[in-house]
This record gives C-alpha cells, sequence and structure tokens, in this order.
C-alpha cells in the first residue's frame, strides 16, 4: 500500500521522472496511461496500478491516445542520460563529483538528476561512484596489488576513507578480501523446501549464500567453493528466522525478501542484482531490458553472467530474468526450478496488483 501512495502522487503530480517506473489505469474509462499524462485526474478508487503496460493490456484496458504509454522514447532519452552521467563519474574518481557538475553535464538540474539517476539505476550517483570504486579496487586487489597501492589507484584519499567504507559493501576488510575472505565466521543449515534441498548461509553482516539443489554435499561443496578460506560451520538453530522467510516465500505466503546480504561484487554485478531486486513479484524482465535499465544496452550476456554468479538465490530474483522471446533461460540451480518459481509467483499474486512493492 505504501508503494501504490508513491504511485498515486506521481499521477497527481504529474511526475514525468516516473514514465516507464510504471502506469496507472482507470476502470470507469478502461484506458491505462503513463503517469505525467495531462488528462483529468482520475478517482481514486477508480485507479489501479501495473508495472507493464502488457499487464494492463492483460487485464482488458487500452492505452491512453494522449500519453501513449509504454512508447521507449522518453525512458530511452532518460538511460542515455544516464549512461553520460555515469561515463563522467567513472573517469573522475579522482575526487568527488557533486550533483551540480553531474547536471552540467547531462543539462539537468540537480535534482532532477538525481531522481533520473536513482530511478534508471536504482541506486544514487554517490552510490554509484563508490560502487565503482570498489568494482575497481577488488580487481586491484585479485590482481595481486598492495592494499595501499590499489586504493590510492582507485582513487580513494586514504586508507581511513577506504576502511570506513568498505565494511558494508566488501563484507570484509580489503587485506581480508585479498587473502579469499579469511578469518570470515559463516554458519549454515540445509533444510527441505518446495524445490528440493535450500541452504542458507550467513556472516554476522547478513546472508552470503541461498542456494537450491538435491544434494547437500554438493551444496556444501558449493558454498565452500564461494568462501575457500573461511571459517564454515553447520548451525541448525541461528538461522531460523531467515530459513522461514525464504520458505514462506517458496510457499507463496512472503511474496517479497526483504533480507541483509553479505556477498562479494563488483560494480556491475552489484548494479544488475540491485536492479533485479526491483522486479515485481509475479513479473519477469528479459536479459536486455535489464540490460538496458542500467545504462548498458549492449551487455545482455553480462547481464546473463551476472545472473548465474548470483549467490543468493531467491533474495536477488535472478529467476525473473528470461529470454526476449519468452523462453525461460537459464537458471543456476536448474531450469525447472526457475519455472517452478515463475508459476508459483504467478499464481500467488493478482494481475491488478502486479506493481513494485520496492522504492
Amino acid at each position: 500500500m505504501q508503494q501504490e501512495e508513491k504511485y498515486w502522487q506521481a499521477v497527481l503530480t504529474r511526475d514525468n521522472t516516473s514514465d516507464g517506473a510504471f502506469v496507472y489505469a482507470v476502470r470507469s474509462t478502461g484506458i491505462y496511461c503513463n503517469p505525467s499524462c495531462p488528462s483529468r485526474k482520475p478517482q481514486r478508487q477508480q485507479v489501479l496500478f501495473f508495472a507493464r503496460p502488457e499487464a494492463a493490456e492483460k487485464a482488458g484496458f487500452r492505452p491512453c491516445r494522449r500519453c501513449h504509454p509504454g512508447e521507449p522514447s522518453l525512458l530511452e532519452n532518460q538511460v542515455e542520460l544516464v549512461q553520460l552521467a555515469c561515463r563522467y563519474i567513472e573517469s573522475h574518481l579522482e575526487g568527488p563529483v557533486t550533483l551540480a557538475a553531474l547536471g552540467e553535464q547531462v543539462h539537468l538540474s540537480p535534482f532532477h538528476l538525481q531522481r533520473v539517476f536513482k530511478r534508471v539505476m536504482g541506486i544514487s550517483p554517490r552510490q554509484y561512484a563508490e560502487a565503482y570504486r570498489l568494482g575497481k579496487l577488488k580487481t586491484q586487489l585479485k590482481d595481486g596489488n598492495s592494499v595501499t597501492r590499489a586504493l590510492y589507484e582507485v582513487g580513494y584519499s586514504s586508507s581511513s576513507r577506504l576502511y570506513e567504507r568498505t565494511p558494508a559493501q566488501l563484507g570484509m576488510t580489503p587485506t581480508d578480501y585479498r587473502r579469499g575472505g579469511k578469518g570470515m565466521h559463516i554458519n549454515y543449515t540445509i533444510v527441505n523446501c518446495p524445490l528440493g534441498r535450500l541452504l542458507v548461509a550467513a556472516t554476522e553482516k547478513g546472508v552470503c549464500a541461498v542456494s537450491l539443489g538435491d544434494s547437500d554435499t554438493s551444496l556444501e561443496s558449493t558454498l565452500t567453493g564461494e568462501y575457500p578460506t573461511a571459517n564454515i560451520q553447520r548451525d541448525d538453530h541461528q538461522l531460523g528466522q531467515w530459513v522461514k522467510a525464504l520458505l514462506d516465500y517458496l510457499n507463496g505466503e512472503q511474496p517479497h525478501l526483504d533480507l541483509p546480504i553479505d556477498v562479494q561484487a563488483t560494480a556491475f554485478q552489484w548494479r544488475v542484482w540491485e536492479t533485479l531486486q526491483t522486479i515485481p513479484y509475479g513479473s519477469t524482465r528479459s536479459y536486455r531490458e535489464i540490460a538496458q535499465t542500467i545504462g548498458k544496452p549492449g551487455a545482455s550476456r553480462a547481464v546473463a553472467q551476472a545472473c548465474a554468479t548470483n549467490p543468493v538465490a531467491l533474495i536477488i530474483p535472478c529467476h525473473r530474468v528470461v529470454r526476449e522471446n519468452g523462453d525461460f533461460g537459464g537458471y543456476r540451480w536448474g531450469k525447472e526450478r526457475k519455472q517452478r518459481l515463475l508459476a508459483q509467483e504467478k499464481k500467488s499474486v493478482p494481475i491488478e496488483s502486479q506493481f513494485s512493492a520496492k522504492s
């Protein structure tokens, strides 16, 4: 309901930065529109919200002839502007990039830029800069460079600036990361679920692995492969609350998972994974659509690879990404499981409620 109210406010203010994020349909007219549509404002009780024009049309509504909802021109223009902003950020890591400076580059006001950037990318320009810088740092460390050299290479002005950010984002200090996560303590458990066996593992900061399979041995092997130098112990009691949330989700009783995660990721992976978390329950997106959303329209294969390396199944819903022709595509935990997950979601959510519950 909170998200519906945000959508309704966007309709009332004719917010053009929300175009492409959802459409609204009016029961009394049978028409659906973009949030910025200049037509007469409907009564609230007559309005339904949909994440995609296709969902509105499936429900029997027809597109508005004034605002032409679903046409890609505005969204594509915003994606292009955000791409320019991203390239500017990436080439100016040596110092802080202000919204004013970014706005000058793409000819938008700082306020408007912030809103458009966050809608397209799912994160703010500042968060993007930090994620990109952190991704470059990880590459440097994996290549064997010292922490001191790496931090200056990627634009951190001092080691204190690096360390004050990395515990939450890396999940460990840079030195520990370079050592493969040595010193990390991970507890895990394995339980039965509708899709076979479910492994859930967590550090003290959050869930670091969610895996689906048929064999406890293979699931445990995958976990130790992800974290080869960590201290890993089985604990069938400590993770009960998070396991329950995941089982409720698999049974169609908890559509929206909001669990803390502690995973390793490059800047690109993180952008893909955060975008996946915005796909509404019961909906799907193509690999190309995800690539366009993150400002990398030619990176469909890289998006597929990011989905394939997702370490926390379900929490980051990579199963909601399909091929453009509607084929399910691959899935790290098996195509049949992906098919069953999507069928469960589609069965559990009403058509008129297919809008994102995440802000």
